[in-house]
């Protein structure tokens, strides 16, 4: 994969189960501490560079941000990292929680 790929929330959660992807959410803390995808990583400017040193650059990676737009630039810049399957979630994290509403974490 040489550039990132949208995926909606079915097919998502369809590799997650099967996979085990990373989860990144770029959202603020605030929003993420309301509620996020089940084992997201919260992933920020701060920890951006431990992320890439520390996770597998080989298994999917689902970004994620409120609405499906920001993670995209997020996606490609991680493609431009080394991970080689990258995914923007469409819609965000509003359209999970609304989707999904049994499967938000909080904390």
């Amino acid at each position: 994969m040489t550039d990132f790929e949208r995926i909606s929330i079915a097919n998502a959660r369809q590799l997650i189960a099967a996979q085990d992807a990373t989860i990144a959410d770029i959202r603020d803390p605030q929003s993420f501490a309301l509620g996020h995808m089940p084992g997201a990583f919260h992933l920020t400017d701060a920890n951006l560079h431990q992320f890439v040193l520390e996770k597998d650059t080989k298994k999917p990676l689902i970004v994620v941000c409120y609405h499906g737009i920001s993670s995209q630039g997020a996606a490609r810049y991680l493609i431009e990292q080394g991970f080689s399957e990258v995914y923007s979630l469409d819609g965000g994290f509003t359209a999970w929680q609304q989707h999904q509403p049994d499967q938000v974490a909080r904390g």
